[in-house]
């Protein structure tokens, strides 16, 4: 059954999934949600695949009214969840109650809100995503009074083990304390900065106010501090970069690329990002303190295992609480079934 949600406050909202996993090959961004742990999360939490659309919220106030009412899950950044006027929590499955407005105001310490429904949000897609590319000009921010259509199965939800505190799925909230440390493993060219490579890790960094979701800039945050500098003159050739490659370019700041890098550059790259951290760097705001801190690459994998580990125990916890409520789950097969937007071919 087609059911819409109408946009009263568009903020800075977009419709996100987690990307292109493998368009890098035909040379067009990964794109997809900044912070890919708590999208992951919050489709978790309403039982849609990992790859279902979902709502991006950035720095602004977003508010909507539903015309049914649906099973939501708002993770992300610390923010003020409000449907009519009553607060929701964070990082647990509520009912958002049709005719009444959901709000997300006052979004602090992080950047991003993630917003998923209990059905399937339809978009555009490309290339096996409705990730938006700003590149090419794929995707676009929401507008007030824009209404985004919504496939949902079944009757509408309302249950009371989603209003009684008593019930908790037992989602890992992300850590947001203003003050960053991000992993990361050597990069490719980490021989060419000898002994100051250490000044990564001495030397803590400040967001500049011109990052965004293609990288992020950053300085020492007392301006005295160097940054690492490669101790050759010889020419880097433009070469395919990974998404959290950290560059140091001539000057006093490094560059972090993010998920709408692009696949090719020509700076030196000391470090890389881990898949963990990124999803950290996706909340960092621009004036918070990033510190970084060296680990091996079998320690990044582990890390990222664990973290997987803990999804899919929560994806377990609620296909049994789904079941014992009779509430159907959103596959993979079934979302891709649901979903009445056609492919669109690349450019």
């Amino acid at each position: 059954m087609a059911e819409s949600i109408t946009v009263t406050t568009p903020g800075l909202t977009s419709i996100q999934d987690l990307g292109r996993l493998r368009a890098s090959r035909f040379g067009q961004m990964t794109g997809g949600a900044s912070d890919q742990y708590s999208a992951d999360v919050a489709n978790a939490l309403v039982g849609s695949p990992r790859t279902a659309p979902l709502l991006e919220v950035v720095a602004m106030d977003f508010g909507a009214v539903a015309s049914i009412d649906l099973l939501v899950a708002v993770t992300g950044a610390p923010a003020e969840v409000r449907v009519g006027g009553v607060t929701r929590p964070q990082w647990e499955p509520f009912v958002w109650t049709a005719g009444e407005e959901l709000t997300v105001r006052g979004i602090r310490d992080g950047l991003r809100v993630y917003l998923a429904v209990h059905g399937t949000i339809d978009a555009p897609y490309l290339l096996g995503s409705c990730a938006p590319d700003s590149v090419l000009g794929f995707g676009r921010q929401l507008t007030v009074g824009e209404s985004v259509a919504i496939d949902v199965d079944g009757p509408p939800i309302d249950h009371p083990h989603f209003r009684m505190p008593l019930f908790r799925l037992g989602a890992r909230p992300a850590a947001f304390t203003g003050c960053w440390t991000i992993d990361v493993t050597d990069g490719p060219d980490v021989h060419e900065f000898g002994s100051t490579s250490a000044r990564l890790f001495e030397t803590p960094f400040v967001i500049g106010d011109n990052s965004n979701h293609i990288g992020l800039r950053l300085t020492p945050t007392d301006p005295g501090s160097p940054v690492p500098k490669r101790d050759r003159s010889t020419e880097v050739l433009s070469r395919g970069v990974p998404i959290g490659a950290v560059e140091v370019p001539a000057g006093d700041e490094i560059l972090v690329l993010h998920r709408g890098r692009g696949v090719t550059a020509g700076y030196p790259v000391l470090a890389v990002v881990t898949a963990t951290a990124l999803s950290q760097l996706g909340q960092a705001r621009p004036g918070q303190e990033v510190r970084f801190r060296k680990v091996t690459v079998p320690e990044a994998v582990d890390a990222y295992r664990t973290q997987r580990r803990s999804i899919d125990l929560l994806r377990s916890r609620v296909a049994n609480a789904f079941a014992s409520l009779r509430i159907p789950l959103h596959t993979e097969t079934t979302f891709a079934q649901h979903s009445s937007v056609p492919q669109m071919e690349s450019a």
